[in-house]
């Protein structure tokens, strides 16, 4: 992608690269897009079985929320997918609740869930609750370079740290 630009890979290119034929590639993906949607997929859901686990009570659920987004913000393959494919990844995070979309609710979810039993979390549709966190999450991600000049890597996380406690208490 990095030596080429989105536009320019193909599936011939990658199929070469990993010395596998192009019906190898096409019988799992349809294009280019679809083999980095599922890029995209692949190391949400990494990061996200990296970071869960815990305790399920707001400060932790907060604590882990803000590591995930720090660690999405430095992993090669999404800060790749947005330097040099911005558009693909716009559509990719922003047209459909895709797979790793889908696993970041549901596992903020029953979390919250958990802590609204405790009494650390306000009340509310916690899938509603998760799915706007993971908004917010995700301009955390895509938007840090823009950002950078007000706020630093320790200013973003402190004040994604605030907005979080703040939304859940």
């Amino acid at each position: 992608m990095k030596d080429f630009g989105i536009d320019r890979v193909t599936v011939a290119e990658i199929a070469r690269r990993a010395r596998v034929s192009r019906p190898t590639i096409y019988r799992r993906w349809r294009d280019v897009h679809a083999i980095m949607a599922a890029m995209f997929t692949r190391r949400v859901i990494g990061i996200l079985r990296d970071v869960t686990g815990g305790t399920p009570e707001r400060t932790a659920i907060v604590e882990r929320s803000v590591a995930a987004v720090a660690r999405m913000r430095h992993d090669p393959v999404i800060e790749a997918g947005l330097r040099w494919a911005p558009e693909m990844s716009l559509r990719t995070i922003s047209e459909r609740l895709g797979p790793g979309q889908l696993a970041l609710i549901e596992v903020l979810a029953a979390d919250l869930k958990v802590a609204q039993a405790d009494g650390s979390v306000r009340a509310g549709d916690c899938r509603q609750m998760a799915a706007m966190m993971m908004l917010i999450a995700q301009s955390g991600v895509q938007s840090a370079r823009m950002v950078e000049p007000v706020l630093d890597e320790a200013a973003l996380d402190a004040e994604l740290t605030y907005v979080f406690n703040r939304y859940l208490t």
